[in-house]
């Protein structure tokens, strides 16, 4: 009887230690041979799971160019809520590196918002899977945990069409989640090519200024270019 449970104990400690091994974000795999030129193009991004702090929230979209140096670059755009109840388009550019050859699907960005209340910064950008011609998942690991698995991390599903996916890729999308520990944790995301949420934020706006927030939104206000002060600069239209 002991030496059964000593068995199955042991068991279990190497389901844990294997299920936690699968989950060090240096064991992930990446796109073999990954090929930018096929890359280029629109891509509408269909789920997301959010890293901590400020994220876009829908409507996201990317098209990825690739220049004679055969360096990568994107312009990108989405909605996002700035303060609680600020709806603006964020407009955003990045750049593309490649820090080891072999693994090209291993990239480096740095991005920058095209406004000045949108953050600059950079991340790795890792291309787990895509087939090119319908899906692509993307990857991004900002903090480790001490066994080298992610604290701090998101990850986008992106799709060529915005309508969505065939039966058959979505089962492999859904494959390739748990592949990097994320099953479950998506959320899709918004494709509507408006923002439907701008006349309730318009609203909030007038409420906080009826209860004597003034001086918030005046300097909310002031830090909006005026091509922005329009609302039909917020509709975050898809281009395709």
């Amino acid at each position: 009887m002991d030496y059964q449970l000593i068995a199955l104990a042991m068991l279990l400690m190497a389901f844990i230690e294997q299920s936690l091994a699968s989950c060090v974000v240096d064991s992930f795999t990446v796109k073999q041979d990954f090929d930018p030129v096929r890359y280029a193009g629109k891509w509408y991004a269909l789920q997301k799971k959010d890293p901590e702090g400020l994220f876009l929230q829908d409507n996201i979209s990317a098209e990825y160019t690739v220049g004679d140096d055969g360096a990568m670059v994107a312009s990108s755009r989405g909605r996002v809520t700035l303060f609680g109840f600020w709806v603006v388009c964020a407009d955003m550019a990045a750049q593309y590196s490649v820090p080891d050859p072999v693994t090209p699907g291993k990239m480096f960005m740095n991005y920058q918002g095209l406004a000045s209340y949108l953050s600059s910064g950079g991340d790795n950008y890792w291309v787990i899977d895509t087939d090119y011609d319908n899906y692509a998942i993307t990857y991004a690991c900002r903090t480790l945990k001490e066994d080298g698995s992610c604290e701090d991390g998101y990850a986008i599903v992106f799709s060529r069409n915005p309508r969505g996916f065939s039966p058959a890729t979505q089962r492999v999308v859904r494959q390739k989640q748990e592949e990097i520990c994320m099953a479950g944790q998506f959320q899709p995301v918004l494709q509507s090519g408006t923002s439907s949420d701008l006349s309730h934020s318009i609203q909030q706006i007038s409420e906080t200024v009826a209860i004597g927030y003034l001086n918030l939104i005046v300097s909310a206000d002031s830090l909006m270019p005026r091509n922005s002060r329009s609302s039909s600069n917020l509709n975050c239209k898809i281009r395709t």
